[in-house]
């Protein structure tokens, strides 16, 4: 009895649990902190570049 509730178990949840909107969310936000990364650093190098500059 115990064999058939893993079994059933683990179908209901390859069935309800899909992937790919949990992969879709990691690549969303991976791509939200790319682009905060990304200013941050532009940001960063303007104000060195002008702070050598003066």
């Amino acid at each position: 009895m115990k064999k058939y509730t893993f079994i059933t178990l683990s179908i209901f949840l390859l069935l309800t649990l899909t992937s790919c909107d949990a992969i879709g969310t990691i690549f969303e936000a991976g791509m939200w902190w790319a682009f905060i990364l990304m200013a941050l650093v532009v940001g960063l190098i303007i104000f060195i570049v002008s702070k050598f500059k003066k």
